[in-house]
């Protein structure tokens, strides 16, 4: 009697095993953890150049409120000031409800991430003795994005220190508004003078500048090849 001949088993390539074929293993579309709304991508991030400015978004856990309050941004101010090291800087910020803005400076990939975790727990510390509360302050891995050229560069100035017409389309804003919770204030690259015609405005012109001085080119000299920012502008 014949042995009993037995199915050849092939294995199979990477390429193949990968394909939902329903016969074989593999990836299937659709399956895994649905990503929250907001959630940002754990792939490894991309090598950053020193040259390269980006613009980093933090955002805040529920429950904790709004941010932009006039005493919380003493505490806000503070921890930017103290954040900047040779190796990393911010360079502008915006400080809306539940997330912030940051432009920065770094000399690598890693020292953006040792920058940005400083300035996370730093932070946090603080505000939770502010507001009397204890735990997580930041929810989630930060978003970042590189900015290559100076158009790009000049958008993401615009979109930060301008942000909060982005979430209030509807507000009508003076022509030349400021946003207080920014480091607008200090910003070097408005085409015109602030009014200072408020003691907010006053106050804030005369304090301490917080944030860094851009040292790139991009940040320096390569975006007002584009224009300089216009009070009344807004972001696309």
């Amino acid at each position: 009697m014949s042995p009993k001949s037995r199915k050849k088993h092939v294995q199979l390539s990477l390429d193949r095993a990968r394909k939902p074929d329903g016969k074989h293993g593999g990836w299937r579309p659709g399956a895994g953890r649905n990503k929250k709304p907001g959630a940002v991508s754990h792939d490894s991030r991309e090598a950053l150049p020193s040259r390269f400015p980006v613009h980093v978004t933090l955002r805040i856990v529920e429950g904790v409120g709004s941010l932009a309050r006039d005493h919380l941004m003493k505490v806000i101010r503070k921890s930017v000031a103290d954040s900047h090291k040779s190796w990393f800087r911010i360079v502008e910020f915006n400080v809306l409800s539940n997330h912030l803005h940051l432009v920065c400076e770094a000399q690598s990939k890693r020292h953006l991430a040792c920058g940005i975790q400083g300035f996370e727990v730093r932070t946090a510390r603080r505000l939770n003795r502010v507001l009397k509360r204890k735990g997580k302050l930041f929810a989630q891995r930060y978003h970042v994005r590189q900015l290559k050229s100076p158009k790009e560069v000049r958008n993401a100035l615009r979109y930060v220190l301008l942000n909060r017409k982005h979430h209030n389309r509807e507000q009508k804003f003076a022509k030349f508004w400021i946003d207080p919770y920014s480091s607008a204030a200090w910003f070097p690259g408005w085409a015109g003078p602030i009014n200072v015609n408020t003691d907010w405005k006053r106050e804030l012109v005369n304090m301490q500048r917080p944030t860094a001085e851009a040292t790139v080119w991009l940040l320096t000299t390569g975006w007002r090849r584009h224009g300089l920012l216009r009070f009344d502008e807004a972001p696309a």
